[in-house]
């Protein structure tokens, strides 16, 4: 069973990495919107996806109390 679970939660972490990265403030205690001057080559896409690879769950955890903080934000 550990075969498929551990290949499975490395690709989707991997997946959650690259669809996340443009949001990737969200998912701490960052800006709350990304820098304008941030290029995003694919060395910032490579190391956000290995991040988000082995930590999605947290990022998840995270990400969500973002959310909820950016949008009680707008609503004051």
């Amino acid at each position: 069973m550990a075969h498929v679970v551990i290949p499975a939660f490395l690709v989707i972490g991997l997946i959650f990495g690259l669809v996340t990265f443009p949001h990737r403030h969200l998912f701490g205690e960052g800006p709350p919107q990304a820098p304008a001057d941030d290029k995003g080559g694919p060395g910032a896409r490579l190391y956000w996806a290995l991040v988000a690879t082995f930590l999605w769950p947290i990022l998840i955890v995270s990400g969500l109390h973002g959310l909820y903080r950016v949008y009680s934000a707008r609503r004051t």
